[in-house]
């Protein structure tokens, strides 16, 4: 079987498991594991996997995603994301679609403050989302 060959049958592999509802990380694993398995062999296979699902959480990088996400938390709680997007909604709020053009001002703003686009999306969703249902 060639490269291509093999790469095809990954790609229809892949769009099955979609379709059958598996989630996208785990069919991308299965995916790519059978497939180097069948390019390379077992051992070499195996051993990729162990080295690179370590590698690829061991990040330092990954350390400052859940203190973002309680960066969010705590602002939303202290009512800073409130003020934010009262603030945008009063500047752009009259207008056609200016609840969400409020929203994308508020988390421009946000994520100008915080740095992040993890804790802007968890602080801001927990404040637009009801103002959008309502």
């Amino acid at each position: 079987m060639t490269d291509v060959t093999a790469g095809l049958f990954g790609i229809l592999a892949l769009f099955l498991l979609m379709i059958l509802r598996t989630p996208v990380a785990f069919a991308m694993l299965l995916v790519g594991f059978f497939g180097y398995w069948g390019l390379s062999g077992y051992r070499s296979a195996s051993a990729m996997l162990l080295t690179e699902s370590y590698s690829a959480v061991s990040s330092y990088s990954l350390i400052v995603v859940p203190m973002f996400v309680l960066l969010g938390n705590v602002a939303s709680a202290a009512g800073y994301s409130r003020g934010l997007f009262d603030a945008a909604n009063a500047w752009v709020g009259r207008m056609r679609g200016g609840l969400a053009s409020a929203s994308v001002l508020g988390c421009a703003a946000f994520s100008a403050v915080s740095g992040s686009s993890v804790a802007t999306a968890v602080t801001l969703g927990k404040v637009a989302l009801p103002e959008m249902k309502r």
